[in-house]
């Protein structure tokens, strides 16, 4: 991610902006930053997590989005593009254009070398923010990991770590389960990194 030198953006014309835009940008403080494109590895992980939620969920009133979903910070007028993004409920979209969701159930960062630390820190402290958020997960690249918040009854954020392709990562909000082994269906690792 790399910011654009530009004049400070109102929301009005980063949405604007990025509607016409080729590339995605997130926007912050008036600041827009350009995301850089996903490798391979990304994008097979991406895919079959988003299709083995909605494979689950078909039938039920939610939705799963991929990365070209933008997600609004309401509370801090932050724009963000989730790698994926699930809804149960009514979407709600911040205008006709149905480009924005307001009220994410779960959130799913894929992590990368460059990301990682911005997607476990600062971005997940402002996705907190988000009043309809219960769950988010952080999945590596490199090795059969997933990273799981859930939001608690006593509005805590509660952190479990998965790993290996036997485990199972339950997400309560949404009734549904999702399977290393399948999150990673076409990913090879070598021996020491799957076990």
């Amino acid at each position: 991610m790399v910011a654009v030198q530009s004049p400070l953006l109102t929301p009005e014309e980063y949405l604007a902006f990025e509607r016409e835009s080729d590339v995605k940008h997130e926007y912050v403080a008036g600041e827009i930053i350009a995301m850089a494109g996903a490798n391979r590895r990304h994008n097979l992980i991406q895919m079959d997590t988003g299709t083995t939620l909605n494979l689950q969920l078909r039938g039920r009133n939610c939705e799963v989005y991929p990365s070209d979903m933008r997600v609004k910070v309401g509370a801090l007028g932050i724009y963000t593009y989730p790698d994926i993004t699930v809804v149960c409920g009514d979407a709600e979209l911040e205008d006709a254009e149905q480009d924005t969701l307001l009220n994410p159930t779960v959130i799913i960062e894929i992590l990368s070398p460059t990301t990682q630390r911005y997607d476990r820190e600062l971005k997940f402290h402002r996705y907190q923010l988000i009043p309809s958020l219960r769950d988010y997960l952080l999945i590596a690249q490199d090795r059969p990991t997933i990273e799981h918040y859930a939001l608690g009854d006593d509005r805590r954020w509660l952190p479990a770590l998965h790993e290996g392709l036997v485990e199972s990562v339950a997400l309560r909000s949404i009734g549904c389960s999702l399977a290393l082994a399948e999150v990673y269906r076409k990913v090879r690792f070598d021996s020491a990194s799957a076990s």
